[in-house]
């Protein structure tokens, strides 16, 4: 997954210190991350500029974490002052938490499966 940022400094100290994503390569505009099973590219465009709130595209991106992942995940996000979208909550057989990177893009942390998520979604 490739996703245009706006400071690419500024999103790999977001993606590696914040959330624990691995670099593993970097170039003059763009980072390659590990997280988890996840490889996550950070492409730096010149002259970007952030889409409306109620655009076509990209709701929000979201990962499966563990119970003991989901909570280090929350204590490091309030502690880092991360903006929280929706606090954490019961929802879609699991714990859900969304928030957003330094360029708004929305993220959600998931504890349950997909499985689990489509056996309760109405």
């Amino acid at each position: 997954m490739t996703l245009t940022v706006s400071d690419l400094s500024r999103s790999v100290a977001f993606y590696v210190d914040v959330l624990g994503a691995k670099l593993i390569h970097q170039g003059n505009t763009d980072v390659y991350l590990e997280w988890g099973s996840v490889w996550l590219c950070l492409l730096q465009k010149a002259n970007t500029a952030p889409l409306p709130k109620r655009s076509v595209g990209l709701d929000h991106l979201a990962f499966t974490v563990t119970e003991d992942g989901f909570h280090k995940a929350v204590t490091i996000l309030k502690a880092k002052n991360v903006p929280i979208v929706r606090e954490p909550v019961e929802r879609g057989g699991g714990r859900s938490i969304n928030f957003l990177d330094p360029d708004g893009i929305q993220l959600e942390l998931h504890t349950g499966s997909l499985a689990k998520r489509m056996s309760v979604w109405k």
